[in-house]
Formats: structure tokens, sequence, C-alpha cells
């Protein structure tokens, strides 16, 4: 467990009523009966200093939450803006659709994947698939999530499609019985589905005042930076053809 969940239960999980109705309210979505959200997923925007290169184009899906979607940053400065922004630089012709919704849980995104897959030009390459962090703040049981995450990772198996996790991990206050059993979801369904993994979204940002937004739940411009730098390379690893 790193130490930087430490500083954030001492902030942010003190108090869980707390945390529901104030940390969540920044991340939060209408509750919706259907998965529209999805259908609005375009393109990550590069950066400026990002040129497409040439080479066969890969299409890599980012099914996610706020994490994903971007939450408090602007225009092309979220996570997914900036891998492909770095793969670019790369050579790798990646185009990244940014399908992360701000407030998703895995029970919502169960709910919207094969609305999201059937709607993209084609099948992807691989998709980015992030989710939990909603689950987790909201204290949803680990068998819950484990359901759910499984039910996504079943869907794109049953259409070939390669898989990176990029996972979470539950805050200390939560108890040890509790964070036993949800931080095993990640690692546990990525060794059965033959998945990539990234363990920890957060790892090495979360904590850090410099990297989070005010909130101390989402990262800024720089811990957005900080994780498409580690993200990036198990990314380009899992595209076909990437070198």
């Amino acid at each position: 467990m790193p130490n930087c969940w430490n500083r954030y239960a001492a902030t942010a999980l003190l108090a869980p009523v707390a945390l529901a109705a104030g940390l969540l309210t920044g991340c939060e979505r209408t509750p919706a009966t259907d998965p529209a959200p999805a259908a609005s997923a375009t393109p990550a925007a590069a950066t400026p200093t990002a040129t497409r290169p040439a080479g066969p184009e890969r299409l890599v899906l980012a099914f996610g939450d706020s994490l994903y979607a971007g939450y408090g940053l602007d225009r092309g400065q979220s996570l997914p803006d900036a891998v492909q922004a770095r793969l670019w630089r790369q050579g790798v012709n990646a185009t990244i659709v940014n399908a992360g919704v701000s407030g998703d849980t895995s029970a919502a995104g169960r709910q919207r994947l094969a609305f999201a897959l059937d709607n993209l030009p084609r099948k992807p390459d691989l998709v980015l698939l992030g989710l939990g962090g909603n689950d987790v703040l909201r204290q949803i049981a680990p068998a819950e999530t484990r359901a759910n995450m499984a039910a996504m990772l079943d869907e794109l198996d049953r259409r070939t499609i390669p898989v990176l996790l990029t996972g979470m991990l539950a805050p200390p206050n939560l108890g040890p019985d509790y964070r036993r059993a949800f931080d095993a979801i990640w690692p546990d369904l990525a060794r059965v589905h033959h998945a990539g993994l990234y363990p920890f979204i957060l790892d090495g940002v979360i904590g850090n005042p410099a990297l989070m937004q005010a909130d101390s739940v989402h990262p800024n411009v720089s811990g957005v930076a900080r994780i498409a730098d580690r993200l990036t390379p198990l990314v380009a690893e899992r595209l076909p053809d990437a070198r």
C-alpha cells in the first residue's frame, strides 16, 4: 500500500458522510437510465507539441471515470490526451477515444460499455479500463465492484479486445478487511483475463499537493503528466506493432 494514501485518508476519509456530500459533489453526474453519455466520446486532442506520426493507426478506447474524463482540467489536458501525445512523440500513430464519465461507478460503466464499443468506428486495438474510484468513495461492497469489473472484462474477452487495467486501492481508514478484498480485485482479474495492469492509477501523485487539484482527489495537469509518463510505456507495449 503506497504511503501516499495515509495523507489522503487523513484529509478525505475521516468522515465518510462528509466525503459523500463534499468530494463527490465535484465528480457526480446526474443518474441516467441509459448509456447515452458514451455517445459524446471524442478522440483525445493532441497537445501542441505533438504531431501525428505516419504509419498504421491504432485505435484505443479509454473507458473510465473522472480520472479519464479530465475533471477540473481544460480541454486537451486529460490523461488520455497526455498518453496520446506521448505515443505520437514516440512515433506511434494511436488515436485514443476518451469515454471517461465523471462520477461513474463500476456498475455504471458495466451498463454503458457495450454501447461505447458499438459506437466506435471499428473494434479497438486496446481498451484502457479505469473504474473503481467512485466505488471506494461510496464504500460499495468489494464483491459488487469485482463482479462489475469481471463482467466488463468478460465482454471485452468475448470481443477479443486486449485490455490494460488501471487499478485502484482502498485507503487505510476503510479497514483491513475492506482493503484486502478491494485491493485484490485488479491483480486477480488481470491474471485471470490476461490483461495488462497498472496497479494504482494515482501512484506517486495522490497526497502530493503539487500534483493534485484542491479537492485532493483529482490530479492537476502536472499530476496527469506524471501518470502519463508511467502509463504510456505500458500502453505502447500492448498495442500491435507499436515498435
